[in-house]
């Protein structure tokens, strides 16, 4: 009934839900809770047990999207402090992307889908005043009938705009609220880590840690 700009306006709706159910199952499978990963980590630190810190975040880096930007901090835990907030902080950003998989074609979409109504309307009006002009009669129907055409892709067009532009503010309000969760997580762990280090407790670990001079028992005769 609107016209032949109807068909990019299903491509356009059927794109707009098939995104938002993606990421909804997306964030649906993955849990984005971090406190319960903090107070977790913290424990392990508490005892200097690095290693069964990594095991931990390493059996749930598939499920847990937090669990990678923490395993990367513990991983790397004996770097300079600059260093790891960097390496942290990109850390985040990677997990950030992958969360906002999608949201770029939500926004074109939501531009897009009432221009290209508001097209299919200009487009319809101008065939309902061709008719007109083409008419040796005028009277209502000829007119109404061709504007109710003209505006059907109108209505249509900023429906999906509605709809993409919702689910998109939503979802970005998710991923918004993950980040800072995970930034002061991230903080709070990051001075835990520096204070275990110097302590010299942080050094469970070997291989993550090597000792660039191991230390030697002497006797007192060697010593002297």
């Amino acid at each position: 009934m609107g016209g032949a700009f109807m068909w990019p306006l299903l491509f356009f709706s059927i794109a707009t839900v098939a995104i938002i159910i993606e990421r909804a199952v997306y964030f649906l499978y993955h849990n984005l809770r971090v406190d319960d990963l903090k107070t977790k980590i913290q424990g392990y630190l508490a005892t200097g047990n690095m290693r069964g810190a990594e095991d931990y975040l390493s059996a749930l880096t598939t499920k847990r999207v937090g669990a990678r930007s923490f395993l990367c901090m513990v991983k790397q835990r004996g770097i300079q402090e600059t260093q790891l907030e960097k390496a942290v902080e990109a850390s985040i950003v990677s997990c950030m992307r992958e969360m906002e998989a999608g949201f770029n074609f939500l926004t074109a979409l939501g531009s897009l889908s009432p221009l290209t109504g508001f097209l299919g309307t200009v487009s319809g009006m101008i065939g309902a005043f061709k008719s007109i002009a083409e008419a040796e009669n005028v009277n209502a129907q000829i007119v109404a009938s061709g504007i109710y055409e003209a505006l059907i892709t109108t209505v249509f067009g900023l429906i999906i705009a509605i709809i993409a532009m919702l689910a998109h503010t939503f979802l970005s309000h998710i991923v918004d609220s993950f980040v800072s969760d995970m930034e002061e997580s991230c903080s709070d762990l990051m001075v835990d880590i520096a204070r275990l280090n110097a302590m010299g407790k942080g050094r469970t670990d070997l291989k993550l840690l090597p000792s660039p001079h191991p230390k030697q028992v002497l006797s007192l005769e060697e010593y002297t």
